[in-house]
C-alpha cells in the first residue's frame, strides 16, 4: 500500500432518483439501501481498504452532509472532509480536492469515486485500481475505469475504445476513442454487440500534477479560483473563502471540463459486476431475485401473480402486492412510490 495513493468520495448529491427512501436530507450515499448493515459510502470505503492508506481518504460533500459523512466514516480524518457551499457538479470540487492533496503531496495519484456505486469483486476491482493506479504514477495519463456491458443499458454514458492501442506500460489499457452520451434502446443494443463500447463508471484515476495541469488549460478559471486560495487552505479563513469564491465556479462535470478535451486520456476495461444504483431498476439488476424476476428488500412483503418488481420496505409494515408487473413499490416515512419501473427516469418530477 503507497503512501502515495489516494482517495476521493463525491458525496454531495441528492439521490431524486430513488425517492422516497433518499431524499434530500438523506440521500441514498448515507442510506443501507441493499439491506446488508452497510450504507453505500461505507461500503465505497471498504472497497479501497488495503489499497488506500486511511489518512489518504477524502471526502467531498455538503456542508448539511459534514455530520453524516463524520458519524459514517470515523476513520476519514475530519480536515479531510471538505464541504461545499452550493453544487457546482464535480469539476469544481474535484479541482479543490487536488489542490488541497498538493500541498500535502506533490507525488499524490488520485482514484476519484462516487459514493453510490455497487462493485460485487473486491479483489478484481482492486486489481484493476492497483493497475491503473501504477500507471498514472508513471504517465501523464488521466484514466477512467469502464465497464463491459451486459445488457442495453440506457441510463449509463458510455466509452468508445480503441481497442488497437493499447498503452506500451500497461497492456490492458487502452486509449480512449470517444465518450458517448446515454443511448437509446436501439443504440444501446448495437454498442452490446461490439466488445469496444464500455460502460462509463464514473471512476477516474490520475497523478495530482496531471490534473491540475489539465484544469489550467481547460479550466483555467476554475483553476485560478483554488489555485489563488493557497495560502488560505488549512487556516480558519479557508472555508469562509471556499463559501465566498465556489458560487463563481462554472457549473460543470468533470467529463465536460476535462475528459472530452484531454489528449491523453485511456480506459481499464474491466468485467467485474458493478452498478452505479441511478435508478430502481439498476438496483433490481444487482439484487437477489425470486424465480419471477421480482426482488424485496424489507421483511415482511408478501408478492402474489407479480413479476419484475422490486419493492423497498425496510420498516415494520407488511406489504401485500398483488397482480404487478414490472413495478417499483418503495415506503419511507409514510410516502409511498408505486411506479412502472419503464418510466422512473420521472420520478423526480413527480414529488
Amino acid at each position: 500500500m503507497s503512501s502515495n495513493n489516494y482517495l476521493v468520495i463525491l458525496a454531495g448529491g441528492a439521490g431524486s432518483r430513488f425517492w422516497p427512501v433518499s431524499s434530500d436530507e438523506l440521500p441514498k450515499q448515507f442510506l443501507d439501501i441493499m439491506n446488508c448493515g452497510r450504507t453505500l459510502i461505507q461500503l465505497t470505503l471498504d472497497r479501497f481498504k488495503g489499497l488506500i492508506p486511511e489518512e489518504n481518504v477524502w471526502v467531498v460533500t455538503s456542508e448539511k452532509y459534514r455530520e453524516l459523512v463524520k458519524e459514517q466514516l470515523p476513520e476519514v480524518p475530519e480536515h479531510n472532509i471538505l464541504c461545499e457551499p452550493c453544487r457546482r457538479n464535480t469539476a469544481p470540487c474535484i479541482c479543490y480536492v487536488s489542490w488541497k492533496i498538493k500541498k500535502t503531496n506533490l507525488k499524490a495519484n488520485i482514484v476519484v469515486s462516487p459514493a453510490d456505486h455497487l462493485v460485487f469483486d473486491k479483489q478484481a476491482f482492486q486489481n484493476a485500481i492497483d493497475d491503473a493506479l501504477s500507471f498514472a504514477a508513471e504517465t501523464d495519463a488521466v484514466v477512467t475505469l469502464g465497464l463491459k456491458p451486459t445488457r442495453p443499458e440506457t441510463g449509463y454514458g458510455y466509452i468508445k475504445a480503441d481497442l488497437n492501442y493499447s498503452s506500451s506500460r500497461k497492456q490492458n489499457i487502452f486509449r480512449v476513442d470517444e465518450f458517448k452520451e446515454k443511448p437509446s434502446l436501439s443504440v444501446a443494443q448495437e454498442y452490446l454487440k461490439q466488445p469496444n463500447y464500455l460502460w462509463n463508471s464514473g471512476i477516474f484515476i490520475w497523478n495530482v500534477n496531471t490534473i491540475i495541469n489539465a484544469f489550467r488549460v481547460y479550466e483555467p478559471g476554475i483553476s485560478e479560483i483554488f489555485e489563488d486560495m493557497l495560502p488560505y487552505y488549512d487556516t480558519d479563513e479557508e472555508q469562509k473563502r471556499i463559501d465566498e469564491m465556489y458560487p463563481q465556479c462554472n457549473n460543470i462535470s468533470v467529463d465536460y471540463a476535462i475528459l472530452e478535451k484531454a489528449e491523453e486520456i485511456f480506459v481499464f476495461p474491466a468485467s467485474f459486476a458493478w452498478s452505479d444504483l441511478g435508478t430502481w431498476n439498476s438496483l433490481r439488476e444487482q439484487s437477489e431475485k425470486d424465480k419471477y424476476g421480482n426482488v424485496c428488500i424489507g421483511e415482511h412483503i408478501k408478492l402474489f401473480d407479480s413479476y419484475n418488481t422490486i419493492v423497498h420496505a425496510c420498516g415494520k409494515k407488511e406489504v401485500v402486492i398483488q397482480g404487478l408487473d414490472g413495478y417499483v413499490v418503495a415506503e419511507k416515512d409514510g410516502k409511498l412510490l408505486v411506479c412502472k419501473l419503464s418510466e422512473e427516469q420521472r420520478i423526480k418530477l413527480f414529488h
